[in-house]
């Protein structure tokens, strides 16, 4: 009986070639699926545009606070530039502003409720008194109070005051003291102070609550 050839009833040994193209076929895989779980796993990017239509602008640098010290709604001394550990929406007002201020302060306040607990732990609002003239510690604490939103405030010395305002690039106009029911002229934007103590940004006025609670957490994720 005539002997077949080895390819009629076994495989023929794999050749270095092939050999070659298998590993690299296996490296590849490796390589592919190694990055498709970088991208499925990597922090949610935050989109300029999104954020830009909710308010936040982001700054290209961070800027250093100046260093002064201002007196908290407890009367205890706050370095400005020590205000770290936490995100902080810094916003100027007075507490007997008649319009933008509570109107302000009602919005955060309705952010604050549409935050998740995580985002809150590293999240504050400070508002700080461009009218110092009335705005005492225990004025400030009542104000804030009747929020009961956890706000904080800071008062002090106007010129420190306005220093600090010029430096986040919220800039006010002092009132007129020597009348009786005088109005100070200021904004609704928000200085966004991140917890190394350095302005990553503004909050633009008008607030949109729902749209800021939609984008302010992928920020606040940040260090």
């Amino acid at each position: 009986m005539a002997r077949l050839p080895p390819s009629a009833h076994e495989p023929e040994p794999m050749t270095r070639i092939h050999k070659t193209v298998l590993i690299l076929a296996a490296v590849i895989a490796l390589v592919l699926g190694l990055t498709v779980s970088k991208v499925l796993n990597a922090p949610q990017q935050t989109d300029p545009t999104a954020l830009a239509d909710a308010g936040i602008i982001l700054l290209p640098q961070s800027r250093a606070l100046p260093a002064l010290s201002l007196t908290d709604e407890n009367g205890q001394p706050q370095a400005v530039d020590q205000l770290k550990g936490r995100w902080t929406l810094l916003f100027f007002g007075y507490t007997f502003c008649p319009d933008i201020c509570p109107t302000t302060l009602a919005e955060l306040r309705q952010l604050k409720a549409q935050l998740p607990p995580e985002v809150l732990e590293r999240y504050t609002v400070t508002m700080v008194s461009i009218d110092p003239n009335r705005d005492t510690p225990e004025q400030l604490r009542q104000y804030l109070g009747y929020y009961k939103a956890g706000f904080t405030g800071l008062t002090g010395e106007l010129a420190q005051i306005q220093q600090l305002a010029n430096a986040v690039s919220i800039p006010f106009i002092p009132g007129d003291t020597s009348k009786q029911h005088y109005t100070v002229d200021h904004s609704g934007n928000l200085a966004l102070i991140g917890p190394d103590g350095r302005q990553r940004g503004f909050i633009r006025a008008p607030l949109n609550p729902t749209k800021l609670a939609a984008q302010l957490p992928q920020v606040l994720k940040q260090e």
